[in-house]
């Protein structure tokens, strides 16, 4: 006669627990402290650039990192190199055809801890169409629980953790600055890439 109540409960137990699961690990990215910047050469003088406009869905779970996931969206024509000229050459068919190709994106498919304060982040890298597979060297910079007193000067925040992430890609993996005889003479094939991303919750 206990059966069916017991399993209701267990049921009903397990159902919150899953439901309570994507909340625990739902963290918001904090833009004004993230960055995605890169870095290419002109002939051989390094340029620096970054994207000003992005967004990510983010879940990590500091007790179990394999269990975290990604969505990052980049959009293009947010790109800023402190040249007006440069970036609107950026923005058009010798390079990214932002018009065609609004946005950059990534989504993780794995997540596998090296270290204590190390991810390996696997899955799709999309720019211009083309999409090829990539692996993140993620850095965990810290986690800190926010004290009482100053959760509510910091809207409601009760944690912060901030990441690192570098990676370098072939622009011409991606169709980017292939179509332009200048394009593929005068800048470098190796993009560099860091991203570094201030996350709360």
């Amino acid at each position: 006669m206990r059966t069916k109540p017991i399993f209701g409960a267990v049921l009903a137990a397990s159902a919150l627990m899953l439901a309570a699961t994507p909340a625990a690990l739902d963290w918001t990215v904090d833009v004004p402290h993230s960055g995605v910047n890169f870095e290419v050469k002109h002939f051989f003088t390094p340029v620096d650039g970054s994207f000003e406009s992005y967004d990510a869905t983010l879940f990590y779970d500091p007790a179990n990192p394999e269990n975290s996931r990604v969505q990052a969206r980049i959009e293009v024509g947010s790109v800023a190199t402190a040249n007006e000229r440069r970036d609107t050459h950026l923005l058009s068919e010798d390079f990214f055809e932002a018009e065609t190709y609004p946005y950059i994106t990534f989504e993780s498919t794995e997540v596998e801890q090296v270290a204590e304060d190390r991810l390996l982040v696997r899955g799709p890298l999309r720019i211009k169409g083309q999409v090829r597979d990539v692996e993140l060297p993620v850095t965990i910079l810290g986690v800190k629980d926010i004290p009482a007193e100053m959760q509510e000067m910091l809207g409601g925040v009760t944690q912060v953790a901030s990441f690192e992430t570098e990676l370098t890609i072939d622009r011409r993996d991606f169709g980017v600055g292939v179509g332009s005889w200048a394009a593929t003479a005068v800048v470098g094939s190796d993009v560099d890439i860091r991203i570094t991303v201030e996350a709360n919750r």
